[in-house]
């Protein structure tokens, strides 16, 4: 038996690499009907104990318990949840205010998510470039928005090699799960970080706003012989599970800090008096559009939420 890691998922195929060794593994049978929530009972970044077989490929017998993960509502109906990367230090979620738009309920969907699991997560603004000037001014407004909020974040062109020098920074000797929407650039950052990979980029489509699934299936890239990243595909939405809507704004890093000063301990921020959420929302402390994301999530008994 060998212990390893994941570093990529292709279906019912797992590489798991095991010191400088890499070795393709399918899972264990009983591990396919375990846990039928999830559309992938592995992950990248699990660590996990494999068999070897006689044709130098292996089984996986064991997924050791995990630090770590986020995990969202799959679209798939047959099953309910999936799961991004497993084991992090951070993540890095790269949105774009155009081509494509990335909607600001989805950034928040995915930061509650980081938090309920005490990941740090890192906001990348990518293709600043091609930004207008009323655009410029709404990246001056989003940053403002979530550096209010407690996160880090930075403005990027990767076309005019702007700032990846400082996102190489956050990223030096940690394990980051690199994710976002479709057409953000998420292929094309990693290639610059790591040049000769040549990953796969495509260009957004124009008509509809929308990227295509440049990157098929999580993978875990070295950067240096501390920095690994993965590069997973893009999502178009994300659906939260595993969290109790009364909890929901502990998550919610601004909105948990104001909370302090609301009349009651259990106040839901909806309908309360003396609510100091809703006061700071009205006084334009806290931004109306965390405090939307907010409501809606809170009011989404499905749970579910999918771009356009």
């Amino acid at each position: 038996m060998k212990t390893g890691i994941v570093v990529k998922t292709t279906g019912s195929w797992h590489t798991v690499k095991v010191g400088n060794e890499r070795i393709n593994c399918r899972l264990k049978g009983n591990f396919r009907t375990r846990n039928m929530t999830n559309t992938n009972p592995v992950a990248v970044g699990d660590h996990v104990i494999i068999e070897s077989d006689s044709d130098k490929t292996g089984t996986i017998i064991k997924i050791n318990d995990r630090q770590n993960y986020i995990i969202r509502k799959s679209t798939n109906l047959s099953k309910e949840n999936q799961i991004l990367a497993a084991n992090i230090d951070q993540a890095l979620l790269m949105f774009t205010l155009d081509f494509p738009e990335t909607p600001l309920e989805f950034i928040d969907r995915f930061l509650i998510t980081a938090e309920a699991y005490h990941i740090r997560t890192i906001l990348l603004i990518n293709k600043s470039d091609l930004y207008s000037s009323i655009q410029l001014k709404r990246l001056e407004e989003v940053t403002e928005i979530y550096e209010y909020a407690g996160y880090t974040v930075i403005s990027t062109s990767i076309t005019k090699n702007l700032n990846l020098d400082t996102v190489m920074g956050h990223l030096q000797d940690k394990l980051t799960l690199i994710s976002g929407n479709s057409g953000v650039g998420k292929s094309s950052l990693i290639n610059h970080l790591c040049p000769g990979l040549n990953l796969k980029t495509n260009e957004i489509s124009r008509a509809n706003q929308s990227g295509k699934h440049t990157t098929t299936y999580p993978e875990m890239v070295e950067l240096n012989n501390t920095t690994f990243v993965i590069d997973s595909p893009g999502i178009r939405g994300f659906g939260l599970t595993d969290l109790n809507r009364n909890e929901i704004g502990l998550f919610f890093t601004d909105i948990f800090k104001l909370s302090r000063d609301c009349q009651f301990y259990n106040c839901t921020h909806i309908h309360e008096p003396n609510c100091a959420v809703i006061a700071a929302c009205r006084t334009g402390l806290l931004h109306e559009s965390r405090y939307r994301s907010y409501y809606n999530i809170y009011n989404d008994t499905d749970q579910k939420y999918r771009m356009g």
